[in-house]
């Protein structure tokens, strides 16, 4: 029988067990998908922590994961634009850190013949996050913007997709993540005490916009070198929701789709690499997740079932 990876109460990640499960029967608009890589999230870990149980209740025991890149393996009643055999990546309905999860149709896209699933099974959550924050900056080509932890999984994506179009790209990070950055096309700037001197020798020209993906403590800043609390959007930052910056919770949302299309033609362009930290069998997902809360990591981590 399939196994999936749940938890039965809500804890550290050593709370996940392997348990055998029925496959998953897709919905009239849905697909089964038999998986070949989950890419791993922060959200994940904070979801079996307990920490989001306003914004994602559960019943336990439940499951964990949501990207996902495999082949389909059933399809609904009303799927036409998907067959059996189809590889595709995407969001999954149902746990991803299984043998076999359920997509909606439309939440995936196909994966193109050379690329590995690991990456393909990486980009929905941090990838269709960045795009989404992107469009609700609305920065634009000549433009130059701010990215508080630009080498953490969302900043990575976003430093890749504002390069693509023009927009210069100012990201702090520790010293050991200064040659990475130049690698992927950021100007780094290491955060803590004097940010404001540093950034100011970096981009004389001004800030237009800042992503904060850090929650350091850096809104103040991040106001005061835009001039407009509208131009700040923050990951993290939610205690600073009144001083009229804009905030982010989930994912790519009502943008997936373009999100996926966009980072598939970046990635067959050469323009967009997907570096990938470390992958884990199924029965290490615990492993997997205790290191995605560890954190400072340099790519993705991905559960391989």
């Amino acid at each position: 029988m399939p196994r999936t990876a749940q938890f039965p109460d809500y804890g550290d990640p050593d709370v996940l067990e392997l348990v055998d499960a029925p496959p998953p029967t897709p919905g009239p608009r849905q697909v089964r998908i038999s998986v070949r890589a989950a890419g791993v999230n922060p959200i994940d870990w904070k979801i079996i922590a307990g920490f989001m149980r306003e914004q994602v209740p559960l019943d336990l025991p439940a499951g964990a994961g949501s990207d996902v890149a495999g082949v389909v393996d059933e399809i609904g009643s009303e799927v036409t634009e998907w067959a059996v055999g189809d590889e595709v990546l995407g969001v999954s309905t149902t746990p991803s850190f299984s043998e076999y999860a359920l997509a909606e149709a439309d939440d995936l896209v196909r994966k193109p013949d050379g690329m590995r699933w690991e990456v393909a099974g990486s980009l929905a959550g941090a990838g269709g996050t960045a795009y989404a924050v992107l469009q609700k900056l609305g920065v634009e080509a000549g433009e130059t913007l701010l990215i508080h932890a630009s080498a953490g999984g969302v900043g990575t994506f976003a430093v890749q997709l504002v390069n693509a179009r023009g927009i210069h790209v100012i990201g702090t990070a520790s010293e050991r993540n200064h040659d990475y950055l130049r690698s992927i096309g950021a100007t780094p700037v290491t955060y803590g005490d004097g940010l404001r001197e540093r950034v100011h020798e970096a981009a004389p020209q001004g800030i237009d916009a800042v992503l904060d993906a850090s929650g350091r403590g850096e809104i103040p800043l991040s106001i005061e070198l835009t001039g407009d609390p509208a131009r700040v959007l923050s990951l993290v930052a939610f205690d600073a929701a009144d001083t009229g910056i804009q905030l982010h919770v989930g994912g790519a949302g009502s943008a997936l789709g373009n999100a996926l299309r966009e980072l598939v033609a970046l990635i067959e362009q050469g323009r967009l690499t997907v570096s990938i930290s470390h992958t884990y069998p199924l029965e290490e997902v615990a492993a997997a997740l205790d290191a995605s809360r560890t954190g400072h990591l340099n790519g993705k981590l991905v559960i391989v079932p």
